[in-house]
Parts: structure tokens; sequence; C-alpha cells
């Protein structure tokens, strides 16, 4: 059985009643599961989690969005996480049995459909992009909602699917297929913001800004040089979590082979100790692959032989997954779940 996963963000994550309306929109959709739904009050953004077959995702993500698309006003929205729309991100994702080149055939077919059902500008990226610039999920939401309906009038930025007639009530969306990302969160023991922005800026592959020993930028032929970061198919940045009295390094890794979690965990820190800060545990938003987190378990066992139990007992407890809210298992690892 071919097994797509589908996680779209949505622009609410404080109103609890929309949210529950979110999780039954597909109850009666054929061939897809809801896997997860995780608010965010501060983000005020709620990540939803679906796995099926190639019609039941495409369903699903259909059924999802036009229920946010009702639920959702971005005209009084105000949040922690960049965003450009109420529907703001739906990836589909390769999980079993099926190719990326097919993921990619269910986002065109979303986006054609989703574009023309609710009037809303709809952007392609990752594998899916037909156009280098649009690869990244940065460079399109560059602006954001505020700055979408100007962004529309550059024949640069037309939409892929859709008019770009500004839909003021829903903003833009934007689909695609991509490998399965781990949205990580590192939380650091401090409520200045300032230094979850640097740890960020100095692990994101992206980088930073260069300056120079007086704190100026520097500059070649006007264009600001950047510093690349630490950490390759790393995105991050810094942001607070007001209802837990700290920040967090909030990170998406992209290809969790190449930066692993416990990498990415471990470079925190010693950036966070450098400047005088603590970490205080991490958090996976969302739900993270069992190799992600055994290769954490084994990196962390130093060559000790475990069962598959005690090499995920070992990375929840080094990572400090449950310093926040429980990690369970059997609720958090998509294998587990489908």
């Amino acid at each position: 059985m071919k097994i797509i996963e589908c996680v779209p963000n949505f622009s609410e994550g404080k109103d609890l009643s929309k949210i529950d309306l979110l999780r039954h929109s597909v109850d009666k959709v054929n061939n897809v599961k809801l896997l997860s739904i995780e608010p965010d009050s501060d983000y005020n953004r709620v990540v939803v989690t679906l796995a099926g077959n190639e019609n039941g995702i495409l369903e699903g993500a259909v059924a999802v969005s036009k229920a946010a698309s009702e639920l959702i006003d971005m005209r009084t929205h105000k949040g922690e996480h960049p965003r450009m729309g109420a529907i703001d991100v739906v990836p589909f994702v390769p999980v079993r049995d099926v190719t990326m080149e097919e993921c990619v055939k269910i986002s065109e077919a979303y986006g054609e459909r989703i574009a023309a059902e609710l009037s809303v500008p709809v952007f392609l990226y990752e594998f899916s992009a037909r156009k280098k610039e649009r690869q990244n999920l940065a460079n399109i939401r560059h602006g954001e909602y505020e700055g979408l309906e100007e962004k529309l009038k550059n024949p640069e930025w037309h939409p892929d699917f859709g008019s770009t007639v500004f839909n003021p009530k829903l903003g833009g969306i934007v689909t695609g297929a991509r490998f399965f990302l781990v949205a990580y969160n590192v939380n650091i023991k401090s409520t200045d913001v300032k230094y979850s922005k640097e740890i960020a800026e100095v692990l994101r592959e992206s980088g930073r800004p260069k300056r120079d020993e007086n704190g100026n930028l520097v500059k070649i032929e006007g264009k600001t040089v950047k510093e690349p970061g630490k950490l390759k198919c790393v995105k991050g940045m810094g942001v607070s979590l007001e209802k837990y009295n700290i920040t967090q390094v909030s990170m998406n890794l992209t290809n969790y082979n190449i930066t692993p979690i416990h990498i990415a965990f471990e470079a925190a820190k010693k950036e966070a100790e450098i400047m005088g800060v603590e970490v205080n545990g991490s958090e996976i938003v969302g739900l993270v692959p069992l190799a992600a987190l055994l290769n954490a378990g084994k990196f962390y066992a130093e060559d000790k032989t475990m069962d598959e139990s005690s090499y995920l007992q070992l990375a929840i407890e080094k990572l400090g997954l449950s310093s926040l809210n429980p990690f369970d298992p059997r609720e958090k690892i998509i294998d587990y779940m489908i």
C-alpha cells in the first residue's frame, strides 16, 4: 500500500473550538487518517498530520483546507511564526512505496484544485517548484501575508495556480513535495529572544550577515556578505515561548540524515554555553521517523548495544523531549501510527 504523509500548517493556534473542527474535517474521507494535530498559541499556528494513499491524501488535504478557509481570517491574525496565509503550507511527503515524483503530481493536483475552489493564489515549492527561486519556502513567504498583495503585482511572483488577485481573508498557499521534515525546537532558559536568534543564525545553513570588528555590515558591491551557518539542511529562527517563560531555537531539519536531531541539539547546547545561557531540553512538533530517534539513541549509547525501546528512551532522555510536554513514542513516531 502506498503511504503519503501530508502536513498542513494553518494559521490558528488559540481557538480550540476551531481546531476541533479541523480535527474532524477528514472523518468522512476514505483512505486517509489524521495522525496528529498540534496547536501552539504563541505561534498561533496548528500543525496537522495526515497519512493515506494517493487518493485519500489528496481528498483529505482538500477537506481540511476547505474547513480552515471557513474558520480563519488573516485580517485579524497575529503570531510568532512567519506565515503567508490561513492555509500556510501544505507539503506532501513520500513515506512508503511511493516516489517523490508521484508526490509532486499530487501537490500539483491539490494546488490546481484548491486555487480554483477557494480563489486563492498557490505557489509550488521544494521538489514541485517550477522556478529555482521558489524551491525555498522562505523565499516564497518573504514579506509574509502583509506583503503578499504587493508581491502578486510583480510578474516574477505570479502564482503557479490561481490568479494574481489578492484574497484578504485567506492570503496565499504554498504546496509541494518534500523529504520528511523534522520540526525541532531547542529550549533556551531565558526570556530574552536575542540568544535564540543568534544561535539560530549561527547554526542554520543560510547563516547570517557578516559584520566587521565595529559591528557594521560587510558589503561587496552594495550586497551584504553572509557568513554560512554550521549545519547543512537546517533552517532556523529564534522565537519567544511566553507560556513557559523561555525562548526557543526553532529549526526545520530538512534532511535528518545529513543533520540528525542529536547533532542539531548538541550544536545548540554548545552555542548556548558560549553565550552563557542554558538549554533545557527540546521538543519535536508533529511526527518524527523512528530512524531519526534510533540514530540519536545510538549516538548517546556510545557503542553500547541496546534494544529498540531502550535506544528510544535514551534519546528521549538525552534530548529532553518531555521537558515541556510528555513525549509518547506511540503518538509521535510515524512508523508506530500507520
